[in-house]
């Protein structure tokens, strides 16, 4: 699955534009989540110099992650790129009901099935590289 993770509430404590504590199970659920073979974005609202912290800090703690603020390759999400990341779980502070933690986020994600990707699904929808008929009639 493709995994989108916030970064300020969700990985370290909400201390912004300073980098808070890890919250407990951070660094250990994520690196379980990318070893079970998930693609990880880290997905934030951080940009410029403290954006450039959050990197610096993840890659430190050895952290792994795929991309930050970026969908993976669209090849295998199958449609153009969009400003949207997408991702088959969302996990954020601000969820409807909150941060469950990371050992029940674990639980929730090591428990459900695997959606299988078919970029042919989304072709009547995106279209071919030359359409520019983006019109809602």
């Amino acid at each position: 699955m493709i995994i989108a993770i916030d970064f300020d509430g969700t990985i370290v404590e909400h201390k912004y534009p300073h980098i808070g504590k890890p919250l407990p199970g951070a660094f250990e659920t994520i690196s379980q989540l990318y070893a079970d073979g998930h693609r990880i974005i880290i997905w934030t609202c951080r940009g410029g110099q403290e954006l450039v912290c959050a990197i610096e800090y993840l890659h430190k703690n050895g952290v792994p992650f795929d991309r930050v603020n970026e969908n993976v390759n669209y090849e295998i999400i199958g449609f153009k790129p969009a400003p949207k990341i997408y991702a088959d779980i969302y996990i954020d502070d601000k969820n409807l009901g909150g941060f469950p933690g990371w050992e029940k986020t674990y639980e929730i994600i090591s428990t459900m099935e695997q959606p299988e990707f078919n970029p042919n699904l989304f072709k009547d929808l995106v279209g071919d590289e030359n359409d520019t008929n983006y019109s809602a009639d």
